[in-house]
Formats: structure tokens, sequence, C-alpha cells
């Protein structure tokens, strides 16, 4: 039989849908003007086949389980006429059985050979099929018509050949496949189908594009399927829908996973160095600032308060006026492990600040560093010992720089501190400078480059406060003179510029 010219027509190459299929069955088109004359000629071929058993002259049985083959004219009770829906694209949700009155302009392609009983196995073709046995009909062959979208054939007709074969193992073996199948078993209500590709996509690493498909897939899923893929793209998924008041709980779960990760690179690796450049790139391509420097923010407070204890401890009277007990020898172990605590967590100390003004987050460590006349205090008494250059002569430099980086992010203007800030910044630590000047050798390089530095800062800042506290911080500054005057020129220009400014008629 000839196809009706009429009707528009198209075969697709994207796979042979079964070696089994007749060459009249797949050379004619589903219309509605040829479903009578289908019907009959499938009925006259198949009932003459030797494996066909009928109950009377006149009724054929069609569902043979040991016969059924996918797409077998021969054997099938069910026609699926496919439809190419050109308005949706292979990416939508829809899924939609029309009549043949409305797929006029649509493609038609070959119709596909099915069974009941195998079809009843997603429960969208059971409940479309549940009113076919009401129809006594000789045949009992029923026509399905399915519009689906464009560039989806190949998914559908895999879900199609599952219900056969049910060999899934075989058939998802990849993201890409299970994400293309889903969709469809999903809408086909085809659960085993729905649940292997779950299990599947549970169990496999995913690409970030993957990822991406996978997240816009979970709304169509029911939420006791979703929760093992929402385990893998949401932080506490049961915590969150247990505390429905928490809308911060991504970013507090991000925050503590930063935590940690600089408490390993400060305190858990023999190669910190390694630890914390490899942080160090985290926190730069961190998503979110804010988060960042909360967690800056509280590491760096931590810090400043163990250095803070050590250097208190050291230098409290107890300590140093006869011992502990009398033992001196357990003083002295015990001013070593304050010396060499204060050493090495100033070292984290010093890192921490400079991934702050690296991120442009150091505000509050500014602050914080010029309210500590306390601590300053406790250095200035354990630089004028000689305990700390057998034990620790690194401490005074870590100080010094930490204090450095964060005055010269104050004078270049990359840290907007309040005028009273930046005078009890000089206030505090300049009286440290004067104490490592008079009691560290400058004899070092790296010494003497960083006295330099940190005093040129210290001007600077000077020169932006008020006259009456700029002449109060030059008169200590007076320190930084050297024998030869033109070692000088940033003392030099200091007071040239506080006396212009003096002159300055009013």
């Amino acid at each position: 039989m000839q196809p009706n010219p009429k009707k528009r027509h198209r075969s697709t190459n994207h796979r042979n849908w079964s070696s089994n299929s007749s060459t009249d069955a797949r050379n004619t088109s589903p219309t509605a003007p040829l479903i009578d004359s289908l019907l009959d000629k499938t009925v006259t071929e198949t009932s003459q086949k030797p494996h066909r058993t009928s109950s009377s002259s006149t009724t054929v049985a069609f569902n043979d389980p040991t016969t059924a083959a996918f797409n077998d004219p021969t054997t099938a009770d069910v026609i699926l006429n496919l439809h190419l829906d050109s308005t949706t694209s292979s990416t939508d949700d829809s899924l939609s059985s029309s009549s043949l009155d409305n797929t006029q302009n649509d493609d038609v392609l070959e119709p596909i050979y099915l069974h009941s009983h195998i079809l009843t196995g997603a429960k969208y073709f059971s409940a479309l099929l549940s009113d076919r046995w009401q129809h006594d009909t000789i045949t009992n062959i029923t026509s399905v018509n399915l519009t689906i979208p464009q560039n989806s054939i190949d998914d559908y007709l895999t879900v199609l050949k599952l219900l056969y074969t049910q060999d899934f193992t075989a058939v998802i073996n990849s993201v890409s496949t299970a994400l293309d199948i889903l969709p469809v078993a999903s809408q086909l209500l085809f659960e085993d189908c729905v649940k292997n590709c779950l299990k599947f996509l549970e169990a496999v690493p995913w690409s970030e594009e993957e990822e991406n498909r996978v997240i816009n897939l979970i709304p169509f899923i029911n939420k006791d399927e979703s929760d093992l893929l929402l385990a893998r793209v949401r932080v506490s998924v049961a915590e969150t829908e247990g505390n429905k008041e928490n809308n911060n709980d991504n970013d507090n779960s991000c925050e503590k996973m930063l935590r940690g990760l600089i408490y390993a690179a400060m305190h858990n690796h023999s190669n910190s160095a390694f630890v914390k450049a490899f942080v160090a790139k985290l926190l730069r391509d961190f998503p979110s600032r804010e988060s960042a420097k909360t967690v800056l923010d509280g590491a760096f407070v931590e810090s400043l308060t163990i250095v803070k204890g050590s250097l208190e401890d050291y230098a409290s009277p107890d300590f140093r006026l006869g011992g502990v007990g009398g033992d001196y020898t357990e003083t002295e172990a015990i001013q070593r492990l304050n010396l060499h605590t204060a050493l090495t967590v100033g070292k984290h100390l010093l890192w921490l600040v400079e991934r702050m003004l690296e991120l442009r987050v150091a505000d509050n460590a500014v602050i914080e560093w010029s309210e500590q006349s306390g601590f300053t205090s406790d250095l200035q008494r354990a630089f004028r010992d000689d305990a700390w250059r057998n034990f620790v002569p690194g401490l005074p430099a870590v100080m010094l720089r930490c204090t450095a980086k964060l005055a010269n992010a104050v004078a270049c203007g990359t840290i907007l501190a309040a005028r009273q800030v930046r005078m009890k910044l000089v206030k505090d630590w300049l009286p440290v400078l004067i104490a490592c000047k008079d009691n560290v050798s400058p004899t070092l390089p790296s010494h003497k480059s960083l006295y330099l530095e940190l005093e040129g800062t210290f001007l600077r800042i000077i020169s932006t406060l008020p006259m009456s506290d700029a002449q109060e911080l030059l008169k200590q500054c007076i320190i930084f003179s050297t024998r030869n005057v033109e070692d000088c020129p940033h003392l030099i220009t200091a007071f040239n510029t506080w006396f212009r400014r003096a002159m300055r008629p009013s």
C-alpha cells in the first residue's frame, strides 16, 4: 500500500528502530485515512503466523510474552505514532498525546509497533490503555499518538526499548545518557528507569555542565528521589529543611569550610608554605568577598589574641621576678615556650594580614591593630631583654612587618581609616619601632630596609593628622635621624612640611 501523498511523511536516520519491521511497515504513514486499512493488513498478515494462537476463528491473541519484540508488527497490539512538535525543543519538559487532527503541521515519523502488556510497565501508557479493553474488537489493536520535542527521538526510543529489555546497566552507562533519558522516563512514569538513572547519577562524578543539567531536572523529580542528588549540590539539605529561619545556610557552610582550610594551612601541615599558597589561591577566587572577610577577620582576631597572651605571660611579673615557685629552670622553659608561640602564631598572623590586604578586606584589622597599647607595651619590654635573641630572633621583624603592611595600606589610601585610628596606629606602634632600633641590630639589610619603610610610612600618616597631633608624634620620630643627614630625607621632608603648614598665615 502506498502512503497518502497529502500527508507529510518523514523517516529518520537516527537509528534503525527494529530489524524485524517489514518494508511495508516502514513505508506506511500513520495518517487517519490509512489506519483502518493498516489494521486490516496487520490482522491479515499476522493471523497466518505459526506462533499465533486463537481462541476462535475471529479472535487473535496478541499478548504472548514469549513472542513480544520491540517494533514487531506481527505480534504488536499497540501502534505508537510519534509526531515531532516543531514548536518545542528537546529541552522542553512537556509531553503530550494528541489526536491526529492536531498534528497536520507536525513532522510524522514511522509508526512503532508495541505490546500493551509491555507498555503497562510505564504508568503513563498503563493509564492511557486502561480503557482499551472496553472496546471488544476483533483485532484488539490500539493506535496511540504522541507528540514529542524535536531532536528527542533517540531518547524516546531508548526508553521504549528499556521497557522490553529492562537492561538498565547496559544502557545507562554515562551521565549524559542518564540525563537524556531521565526526563522521558519521568514523563512516561517509567519508575524503574527513573530509579536506575538516579542511582547512576548519584554514584558517579559530574562535570560542571552536567551538574547544571542535574539541577535543572531536580524540580521535575519527586523529593524522595531527588534528595540524594540535592545532597551533592546543596550544603546541609536536612539542616536547611529543619531550619527555615536561617536563610544563610549555604554562606555559613562556605565560611565554615574556609575557616577549616585556613586553620589547616596554619597549624596542621609540615609543608605549610605550599598549603598556604593553595589556600591563598582559593581565597582570591572565592566569589563572596563578604564571606572571605568574615572568615579572615575571625582568624586574625584569634591569632592576635594568642600572640598577645603569649607576650603578656612573658612580660608578667610572676615570671620575671623569682620564677615559678623559685624554680628558674621551669621558668626559663615556660618563657621560651611563650616566645616560641608568639613567633609561630605571629608568622601566621602576617600571612593573614597579607591575604586581607590582597582581598582589600583589612579595614577591621587596621582598627584592631591600632588598639593594642597593652600589647605594644609588652613587646617593648620583651625587646629590651636578651632572651628573645636566643629563642626567637625573628620575632621583632615579624611584628614590624605586620605593622608596616597595615600602615602602608592606610598611608596609600587603600584603607580609608578614620583620623583617630590613624593617630593611634602611629602612637602605639612607633615606640615598638624605636625599641627595635635601640635593641635589635640593624646591620642586616632586611632589618634596615624594614626600618626605613616603616619610618617613611609613619611619617606619611603623621602628615595626615591635625597639626597638634603631628607635632607630638614628630618629636618622637627624631630618633629616625642618622649621623649622615642625607640618609634620612623622609624625616627632613616631614619636618619641613609641618613647619610650612605652621607658618601659613591664618
